[in-house]
């Protein structure tokens, strides 16, 4: 997964607004793709591995901006999204915060407003994507591991001692070691805080998802 590139996708129906706001996007550097309507927007996306964002109006032909965050959200494509309108409802804001978009834009706004809020959406995608690499390698850590292994890891990240683990597992200490030093290999660490502090954010973000 490469981190350094980002895009920001447009979803607007008016190729005027879609022209003006890829021309503002381009002026600061980000990569730009834009679609004429949400349906063909669905047509190409997937999971991105990039940080990327998306900017799409709410009001559309077919299906509408809000329509379009729910069929991400039904395909497990997490992307930040940010909408625009120039017809904006109370009701439409609220269900687009509840489902999880970064912000609401009400026309006319800022166009420093639109690229600070795309700034702050590109951030939080390439923090959680970097998260979800961590979780990732922890994952397939722990997978490697033997059930033997495993039993080993619980009691060690329980502070217990070798001598401890030896009584509690039935097995020599000599052993104790041997599988402490494959825990730490096949989970790529050094040392017992850094399995210590991997395996409590594995257990906060199992918890939140």
């Amino acid at each position: 997964m490469d981190l350094s590139e980002t895009s920001v996708f447009i979803v607007d129906d008016d190729e005027l607004v879609r022209d003006l706001l890829e021309e503002l996007i381009k002026s600061v550097g980000l990569k730009v793709e834009s679609f004429s309507s949400a349906r063909t927007f669905l047509d190409i996306v997937k999971r991105p591995d990039n940080p990327c964002c998306l900017v799409s109006d709410i009001r559309m032909p077919g299906l509408s901006g809000l329509d379009l965050q729910q069929e991400l959200l039904n395909r497990g494509i997490l992307i930040p999204i940010i909408f625009i309108t120039g017809y904006g409802t109370v009701p439409m804001s609220v269900r687009a915060m509840k489902s999880g978009a970064v912000d609401f834009l009400q026309k006319p706004f800022e166009n420093q407003e639109l690229l600070d809020i795309i700034h702050q959406a590109l951030d939080k995608d390439k923090k959680t994507k970097l998260q979800q690499l961590e979780i990732s390698k922890i994952e397939q850590g722990l997978k490697s591991l033997t059930k033997r292994e495993h039993e080993v890891l619980q009691l060690v990240i329980k502070g217990r001692l070798n001598k401890e683990i030896s009584n509690r597992l039935d097995m020599s200490e000599s052993t104790v070691k041997s599988h402490r030093r494959h825990i730490m290999l096949k989970m790529d660490i050094t040392s017992l805080a850094e399995l210590a502090r991997l395996m409590e954010k594995y257990e906060i973000y199992s918890r939140l998802n």
